[in-house]
């Protein structure tokens, strides 16, 4: 009996025909991160995915028996997807929640304007950014534009080879030296942020002869004028793709890892369980970034409707008591990623509980900061279970904690789900460069996310 505890490198576990398999896992994962750069496109994604695999959409069903596999969208910014259970409904459910939102750089709604003769966007930044990393980056424009006659317009500029990119350029080393004094959430202002889009004059104009060419080509190539930005959602992010890391491949860097990674492995966990005992839900949702408020993120009572409709499709009628007692009897993973230890800037962490890159999936036991304000802190018995659900599934894990006690902190959705009283635990994969435009995780990781939200639902 060892006394101690001990993690383990999951690279050293694999065998050749499981490390083919981590592979083979992670080429599936990096195209849906370079076809999936928006909320909007990954449900877009998540619903091409699930009705390849059998599933349909909640409204075309009258009733619902086990077996069943449905999927119901909200506002096109989150999906809930389940496989009905065999046990009764209000024996709970089996849930894995993650965010599909990341950090970006959102355009204002009326952001066009001329500078030293050069066209630019305003923008307005969308989470937590370090705002250097976003300039002097390569930059495309995604997002949904309601024309004034009702139109919905959907754009995508610069993911294609032969698109032109956006830029937000940045102060020449040369004339840095105040600058460079500064703290650094004193010398990038969020104002500051505005994306360079052309630099051709419109000859025919008067005045603001720039900006009036920007505008006659989005006239030309989508019928838009300036008023559409005010009903528009358009969001910059890094044009760059999904690429491996490392002379061995066993890193996989890319934007929106967060929390893209918990969301596609607990979506393809949840594709191969077809007779449940439990009914099993994997649920993508938005705004985690900023809180999770809005009617598309897990404050939403949006939630709540999905799980009483299901409620009410199995059982033929449904109460307020039904649908808490299901939640009551509930489980979940919070699926949300976690800092790994970065060998450069170890101070912040405290390396007993801190995770490491390649040591499998992380249970996180409470987030929040410093004297764990804003989090869920899962209760001891919950923590068990899973813990011992990864022990007899052979999955690698990792226990670990945000940084030390004092040194900052985040939360996650964890302390929302925990609040409608459900059993909820954060587990997710270990990142490099958290919230950066180019996040670093582990393909063995990714691999042991996968596998772990499978054995949680084949056996919590």
């Amino acid at each position: 009996m060892d006394l101690t505890y001990n993690t383990k490198n999951a690279w050293e576990t694999f065998d050749s025909a499981e490390k083919a398999c981590v592979f083979s896992f992670c080429e599936d994962y990096r195209n849906f991160l370079n076809t999936a750069k928006t909320e909007r496109l990954v449900i877009k994604e998540a619903v091409k995915i699930a009705k390849e695999n059998g599933f349909c959409d909640l409204a075309e069903k009258d009733t619902l028996v086990p077996g069943d596999k449905i999927y119901f969208v909200n506002r096109n910014k989150n999906i809930l997807l389940a496989t009905i259970g065999k046990e009764d409904i209000l024996n709970g459910i089996n849930f894995i929640i993650s965010h599909i939102d990341s950090p970006r750089i959102d355009i204002k709604q009326n952001p066009l304007y001329e500078d030293c003769d050069l066209s630019l966007l305003k923008t307005h930044y969308y989470g937590g950014i370090k705002k250097y990393q976003w300039t002097a980056l390569p930059l495309s424009l995604i997002g949904t534009v309601f024309l004034s006659d009702g139109t919905e317009l959907e754009i995508s500029i610069g993911e294609n080879e032969d698109d032109p990119v956006f830029c937000i350029s940045d102060l020449l080393i040369h004339l840095a030296d105040k600058q460079m004094q500064q703290k650094m959430f004193e010398a990038f202002k969020g104002e500051t942020l505005n994306i360079i889009i052309g630099s051709t004059p419109d000859k025919s104009s008067e005045k603001d002869k720039f900006k009036m060419a920007i505008l006659k080509i989005l006239n030309e190539k989508y019928s838009m004028t300036e008023e559409d930005f005010v009903s528009a959602e358009l969001e910059a992010v890094p044009s760059t793709k999904a690429t491996d890391v490392g002379l061995d491949r066993s890193l996989l860097g890319s934007y929106a890892h967060d929390d893209r990674v918990c969301a596609y492995t607990s979506l393809r966990a949840l594709l191969e369980i077809n007779e449940p005992k439990k009914t099993s839900v994997c649920l993508l949702v938005d705004k985690e970034e900023i809180g999770s408020m809005g009617n598309t993120g897990m404050r939403s009572a949006s939630f709540e409707y999905a799980i009483g409709t299901i409620i009410n499709k199995i059982k033929g009628n449904y109460s307020e008591l039904m649908l808490k007692e299901t939640l009551r009897n509930s489980f979940c993973l919070s699926a949300d990623v976690n800092g790994a230890m970065d060998p450069y800037y170890q101070e912040p962490f405290e390396k007993q509980n801190a995770a490491v890159c390649g040591r499998g999936i992380v249970i996180t036991k409470y987030t929040g900061s410093r004297g764990k304000s804003g989090t869920s802190d899962a209760n001891a018995e919950f923590v068990f279970k899973i813990r011992n659900i990864f022990n007899k599934e052979g999955i690698i894990w990792q226990s670990a904690e945000l940084g030390k006690t004092d040194a900052g902190g985040g939360g996650t959705i964890a302390q929302y789900v925990a609040n409608l009283d459900v059993e909820v635990l954060d587990c997710g994969v270990a990142l490099l460069s958290m919230h950066a435009p180019f996040e670093l995780a582990s393909k063995a990781d990714i691999y042991s996310a996968y596998k772990a939200y499978k054995a949680f639902y084949k056996n919590c």
